[in-house]
């Protein structure tokens, strides 16, 4: 056993010096490292199989939970993509009645539409602004294209609306083009409305616009309210027939306008206009010229031309009034009275404190 294991050391040691020193043996390590290579592949072959099954298995799971969560963000997206379409028609929507209450005079204040009445024989609708908001009954209503109606009926927190096209409402009217006046009433179709007793030979032709009048001081002039669709002219009738579509979206707006009419009377209204140019002058800095060219002049003016005139009938009866109260001594002494030099000297004095006193 000794020999052997002297033999093997022996081999070994030559064997490591014949490698270092000499290339003989660079084949053989060659080959033998082939065969090592297949002994380590088949012997770290389980724990390989072992990783690779796990990993099939939790690259599953994983793939499972990630595909869960995509399609979840998916619904979220398209309902965030749904809902961000409806966000855009509503901006466009609120940008034009922002456009067209800038066109409005009046004060204005947005309201929504927040129900219709359920009834199909009536055009009523129900807005989320009541008499807390400051609404009145018969207010008029419009949408960013022209006339809706007017409020009816007032709730705390609420009111309700009359539509154009309802057929209890009428709203006085005139053509655009050459100001003839009319009545427009309403006919139950929410894309009509009727001209009535509108002569035959009245000058309306199809395309016309109809805009508010304000005779029934209910709707403020110059507001759109229909266009002119067809004009029926019959021989045998007193009256043409026109039909017309209202130019508000009575079936599509959400967002409607309610107006405040001014009426305030025009001295009230002068003077406001007055106060705020007055106000405006002073921020910028304009303010000091307005009092100075008004009430400045006009103080120093007046004393200067009233004494102007009267200076000696004022003086002389002022003087001898008091001249006259200081001799109350000398008339208890006769004696004094008869010096002519001590009468001469007062008025003497008089004119002279007279000028310094206007000065």
């Amino acid at each position: 056993m000794g020999v052997r294991l002297l033999v093997l050391v022996v081999l070994s040691v030559a064997l490591m010096v014949v490698d270092a020193r000499f290339t003989l043996l660079k084949p053989v390590r060659s080959q033998m490292s082939l065969v090592l290579m297949q002994t380590y592949w088949i012997t770290d072959l389980p724990q390989r199989l072992y990783q690779g099954v796990a990993s099939q298995f939790g690259s599953r799971t994983e793939l499972v939970a990630e595909n869960e969560k995509l399609k979840t963000e998916n619904l979220l997206l398209q309902g965030r993509m749904q809902k961000l379409a409806a966000l855009t028609e509503q901006n466009v929507r609120l940008r034009e009645l922002l456009n067209s209450s800038a066109l409005v005079n009046e004060k204005v204040e947005v309201a929504e539409l927040i129900g219709m009445d359920p009834n199909p024989f009536t055009h009523r609708i129900i807005i989320n602004k009541g008499e807390r908001d400051g609404v009145v009954l018969g207010q008029p209503v419009l949408d960013a294209r022209g006339l809706m109606g007017q409020v009816v009926e007032l709730m705390p927190y609420t009111s309700r609306v009359l539509l154009l096209t309802d057929t209890t409402h009428s709203i006085p009217v005139q053509v655009n083009r050459n100001g003839l006046r009319a009545i427009a009433s309403g006919t139950g179709n929410p894309e009509r409305l009727e001209l009535r007793h509108v002569a035959d030979t009245a000058d309306i032709k199809e395309g016309d616009l109809l805009v508010s009048s304000g005779l029934g001081q209910r709707f403020p002039a110059g507001y759109p309210v229909a266009t002119v669709k067809e004009v029926i002219h019959d021989s045998g009738q007193p009256f043409a027939i026109v039909r017309a579509v209202p130019t508000a979206a009575l079936n599509r707006s959400r967002y409607l306008l309610l107006v405040f009419s001014d009426t305030r009377t025009p001295e009230e209204r002068a003077n406001e206009a007055a106060q705020a140019q007055e106000a405006e002058d002073k921020q910028n800095g304009t303010a000091p010229i307005i009092p100075a060219t008004v009430p400045k002049p006009a103080a120093p003016a007046a004393p200067a031309v009233v004494p102007a005139a009267p200076a000696t009938p004022v003086a002389t009866p002022v003087k001898p009034v008091a001249h006259s109260a200081r001799p109350a001594k000398p008339a208890a002494a006769t004696p004094a009275a008869a010096k002519p030099p001590a009468a001469t000297k007062p008025p003497a004095a008089a004119p002279a404190t007279t000028p310094q006193r206007e000065e």
